[in-house]
């Protein structure tokens, strides 16, 4: 059985949802709009308040399909009411970020600097100038967004510099190991 599957999605008041017969779902509410094609072979009952996913058979497919779609439904519901943001955090001497209208304008250690254009439905926000906000009502897009800006400096592991996710840890790696005296290629150590 699927546990998320079977949880019931709950639909705030100024949410409409429309799901055609071939299960194309339109979920409309204050931050905008959202339209999804699900899976055609599940069954989505809305009953006033509430909106139920239920899977035809136990097969094999049915089964793997059915807490995805009720996933994906639930996630349009709550991206056109509280909408969903992903936080990116900036470290490095001389790395910041800041807003040129609605650009993301970021100068990360290169001779040039790196500009982003916010897609339809995204607003990006900086805070500190080390940390970046992208928000917006789709989490597919969010968080395709966020890891296009973290791509154009990834943190590297030896110094950490580089754009990660908030509270990304990365693993560090030694540096050059000194060079010990003597010709150590050999095995011959001089002591001095």
């Amino acid at each position: 059985m699927s546990r998320i599957g079977n949880m019931a999605i709950e639909v705030p008041k100024g949410v409409t949802v429309d799901v055609s017969e071939r299960n194309f779902a339109t979920v409309r509410g204050p931050k905008g709009e959202l339209a999804q094609q699900l899976s055609p072979r599940m069954n989505i009952a809305h009953d006033g308040d509430t909106i139920a996913v239920s899977r035809p058979t136990n097969g094999r497919d049915d089964r793997a399909i059915h807490g995805l779609t009720r996933s994906l439904l639930a996630n349009m519901v709550i991206g056109v009411t509280d909408g969903f943001e992903k936080r990116l955090e900036i470290q490095g001497v001389g790395y910041r970020a800041e807003m040129q209208g609605k650009q993301l304008l970021m100068r990360l250690g290169y001779s040039h600097e790196v500009i982003f254009d916010p897609p339809e439905g995204i607003e990006f926000a900086v805070e500190d100038n080390t940390k970046v906000v992208v928000r917006g009502a789709d989490k597919q897009q969010v968080g395709q967004v966020a890891a296009n800006i973290r791509v154009s400096r990834p943190a590297e592991p030896y110094k950490g510099k580089g754009v990660r996710y908030q509270g990304e840890q990365i693993r560090r790696k030694a540096g050059k190991a000194a060079k010990v005296g003597g010709d150590a290629r050999r095995g011959v150590i001089s002591e001095s």
